[in-house]
């Protein structure tokens, strides 16, 4: 069985557990081991998330499958990109699974889910930036709809970015 609840400061700490391993298990590879780390122990820190908890246009979602978590998301609503004339749109910001729950169509359901909050807030379209080796997750956003727009530089450390594409899907 799936469950998908809304997430609030007290889950931080998992929140902040599953982004270290997820990014890990996506991007581990993606520059120096370092470069890695330092950007995970940066972004992912339980102080961080729950501040972001203060914003209202900040929605994280946990996924189970069988009781068990699977993963998260994260959207900002009314977050605007210079690739995109619309101004009233979300940005998927992260979705992520554990490696172990790949396969099981968890992902679309959390996406669904995402997308039908973002349309619930009024939004006109959702908008992601996706690092351009990551195939599998090009290829699933493509078949949900989404256009590649534009590109960007995403920083890893102060001396190592990955190029990103900036995909948008209107509604």
């Amino acid at each position: 069985m799936v469950k998908i609840i809304k997430a609030n400061s007290t889950h931080s700490n998992l929140i902040a557990e599953l982004g270290k391993q997820t990014f890990f298990e996506s991007h581990g590879h993606s520059a120096s081991k370092k470069d890695i780390e330092d950007y995970i122990s940066k972004t992912y820190r339980k102080e961080l998330i729950i501040k972001e908890f203060e914003n209202d246009n900040v929605h994280y979602h946990l996924i189970y499958c069988d009781d068990v978590i699977a993963g998260f998301s994260k959207i900002i609503l009314n977050t605007t990109n210079k690739n995109i004339k619309d101004s009233v749109i979300t940005k998927l910001d992260r979705i992520y699974l554990l490696e172990t729950f790949h396969g099981k169509k968890l992902g679309v359901e959390l996406f669904n889910f995402n997308v039908k909050l973002s349309k619930a807030n009024k939004q006109n379209g959702i908008w992601l930036a996706v690092w351009v080796e990551n195939k599998k997750a090009i290829q699933f956003y493509k078949k949900m709809g989404f256009k590649i727009v534009g590109a960007f530089d995403f920083k890893i450390s102060e001396t190592h970015t990955n190029p990103n594409h900036i995909m948008y899907l209107e509604y």
